[in-house]
């Protein structure tokens, strides 16, 4: 299986302006993200950034970048650049790691990488963990899933769903046993030709909604396999306290 990881890096962060440049155990961010990117089995990574800081940076490091406008809403945007500068044919496989995620072990990568390459009538795939607390699920700032028998998306939400009516008033601490609670792990694959296709739909009600972008593959009625991953991932970075977290994390699995 050949596949390629782009890694949209931009960094005009509303939270955490600068963030892909912002250290984290003496390495910017963004080279915490390529070696996770390279401990994969990708033929091909590029940083994808409109800020030639960041590019230089990686170019220290030698990984290939991709300058693309900065005009662009999303990292699927930017990624869509990279197919067409490059010229990538419509079956290439494509895995978004976004440029936030330091401690998103290679082996997600080739999981969802994966579960694309064997799912031909599917244009898109993503993974997701089981939820073991109610905070969790309750949190609108983790997002979940819900799948149906093969694995493929019905809804994503801030909400907690499912809802399960009767235990919910039961208990306020516990969840009910037995219902799949899922987070979506913000891992993204998807095959040239259909990005394509998703960057020329216009944004959805639902997505706008929830300021969730997947939700506009759903609205469209396309597809997405959500995989169960392997192991769950570290710590994302969208704040100052999320850069400590994933030091913590990097610590933590240097020493294993």
């Amino acid at each position: 299986m050949d596949f390629k990881v782009v890694i949209p890096a931009r960094h005009g962060s509303t939270r955490l302006p600068g963030k892909p440049l912002l250290e984290i155990a003496g390495k910017p961010l963004i080279r915490h993200v390529c070696e996770r990117a390279r401990e994969s089995r990708a033929g091909e990574i590029v940083v994808a950034t409109d800020d030639g800081a960041i590019a230089a940076v990686c170019g220290e490091f030698g990984v290939d970048v991709q300058l693309t406008s900065a005009a662009h809403l999303s990292g699927s945007d930017r990624i869509a650049e990279v197919v067409e500068a490059r010229g990538w044919p419509g079956e290439t496989l494509i895995v978004n790691l976004q440029g936030d995620e330091p401690c998103m072990p290679g082996s997600l990568i080739d999981q969802v990488a994966e579960n694309l390459a064997h799912r031909v009538d599917v244009g898109m795939a993503t993974l997701a963990h089981p939820i073991a607390d109610r905070q969790t699920l309750l949190d609108p700032h983790i997002v979940k899933v819900v799948t149906d028998v093969r694995g493929m998306a019905l809804y994503f939400s801030r909400a907690p769903v499912p809802w399960h009516r009767d235990e919910f008033l039961r208990s306020a601490t516990t969840l009910p046993s037995g219902v799949p609670f899922l987070r979506h792990i913000g891992l993204y694959a998807f095959r040239a030709d259909f990005l394509r296709r998703y960057v020329a739909w216009a944004p959805a009600p639902l997505e706008l909604a929830e300021s969730l972008e997947q939700l506009r593959v759903l609205w469209h009625g396309e597809g997405i396999h959500v995989g169960i991953a392997t192991n769950a991932p570290g710590p994302g970075v969208d704040t100052a306290g999320d850069l400590e977290r994933a030091g913590v994390w990097l610590a933590a699995r240097a020493g294993v």
